[in-house]
């Protein structure tokens, strides 16, 4: 039986089975799981969650009178959110510059949350997928709103943080690419589920392998072509996974030639979800600071993926992925025809061509200028792009928070 009950009158052995708020509220990663800490309880009377619903065939009651309410609803909530019958709530799409704060707080929690769902991975602990979903919703909504700032904000990880919160990144550019690619809203949670799961199984290799800054052995290289099939096992070993998440934990590293692994499928024997991770894999990949490598711009990383396309990635789900992020994406640095330097800020819904920049550098007079914001696409506006730019060759200190991004990578 659930029942609802008052924070008030937790104790040690309640099974929790869900925690009414806001995940972002929430002082766990995950919502249900038997209460075992009195510390666990502390934390909860601390947070803002003032009621939560407790499951007495999974461990103990409450003293009569103290529930609030007695039901099955939250199960029968839980079946329809599962099965996408759930109504989407109604999520208003907002600016670039309105989404980031929100979104910076949605990345320091899902790097939280992450962290620790896969460090219980490594030790062996069993995944439910269940746990992990207020996670990609809260994603999924962020992308919803505004898809540029979680996406951009998740880009900018350290290389200590690389594997968790590349997990964070392509759940958000998994999510992205299904909408643009037309998918139900059902079909999107699922894409977003396989992203953050899809690289789980490295956790079964050594940290040091993983952290390498320099070339790997033969040997080394093996065990981390393991991490498909172990995470796999993984997810098998788990409960709550879908298909398409087990699907695109072993299958993100296939290529459409058949020289990927670990089945070296190619073609239409790779499935369209399998065709998504790839690209949205080597994106994050290749644009994220590596123990190994400095990032690549966004843009540049753009144009070396579609020197790879032909044979590493389906043609149709590519050009759908350069249309969710943009020719030039958040974060590139193009010069004008005036000669003068900007960021690109955001997207313009209507044409890749125009985005929204801020310029800051003038070419000729070989100096820092005022900062302006200039819209692309607004009529009137005469300043077009005529290239993309390295930032390796110009160096600027706080190129990201031109942007709007962290002082700080995240």
């Amino acid at each position: 039986m659930l029942k609802r009950i008052s924070v008030d009158h937790l104790r040690v052995g309640m099974h929790l089975h869900e925690l009414c708020g806001s995940w972002m509220e929430h002082p766990f990663w995950r919502s249900a799981f038997l209460l075992e800490d009195p510390e666990d309880i502390q934390r909860i009377l601390d947070s803002s969650i003032r009621e939560v619903w407790i499951d007495t065939t999974k461990g103990f009651d409450v003293a009569e009178g103290q529930a609030k309410e007695e039901s099955d609803a939250a199960v029968e909530r839980e079946l329809l959110r599962a099965a996408g019958s759930e109504p989407a709530p109604a999520i208003e799409k907002v600016s670039m510059s309105m989404e980031l704060e929100r979104a910076a707080r949605i990345c320091a929690k899902s790097r939280q949350a992450v962290t620790s769902m896969f460090q219980e991975a490594r030790m062996g602990k069993a995944l439910d997928a269940a746990n992990a979903q207020p996670l990609v919703d809260e994603i999924s909504n962020s992308v919803l709103r505004n898809p540029g700032a979680l996406i951009s904000l998740a880009r900018l990880k350290t290389a200590d943080d690389y594997t968790y919160m590349h997990s964070v990144a392509v759940c958000a550019l998994m999510i992205a690419l299904a909408r643009e690619l037309g998918l139900s809203e059902p079909e999107v949670r699922e894409a977003g589920m396989a992203g953050l799961l899809h690289d789980l199984g490295k956790m079964a290799i050594d940290p040091a392998i993983l952290n390498k800054p320099g070339k790997l052995t033969d040997a080394e290289f093996l065990a981390v072509k393991s991490h498909p099939a172990e995470g796999h096992a993984m997810l098998l070993a788990g409960s709550g996974v879908s298909d398409v998440a087990l699907d695109v934990c072993l299958h993100h590293h296939e290529k459409i030639d058949g020289s990927g692994y670990p089945e070296r499928l190619k073609g239409d024997q790779i499935s369209l979800y399998a065709k998504m991770g790839a690209v949205c894999d080597v994106y994050d990949a290749i644009t994220s600071n590596r123990p190994y490598k400095s990032g690549w711009d966004p843009a540049e990383s753009l144009r070396k993926m579609a020197e790879w396309a032909e044979g590493h990635f389906d043609p149709a789900v590519f050009k759908a992925f350069v249309k969710t992020v943009g020719i030039y994406p958040v974060g590139s640095l193009v010069r004008l025809e005036s000669g003068r330097l900007g960021v690109v800020m955001e997207q313009n819904p209507k044409s890749l061509l125009v985005p929204r920049l801020k310029v800051f550098y003038s070419t000729k007079a070989q100096a820092r200028i005022r900062p302006e914001i200039v819209d692309l696409g607004q009529p009137g506006c005469h300043e077009k792009i005529a290239s993309r730019e390295d930032p390796e060759k110009w160096r600027f200190p706080d190129l990201n928070q031109l942007w709007g991004g962290p002082a700080e990578p995240l």
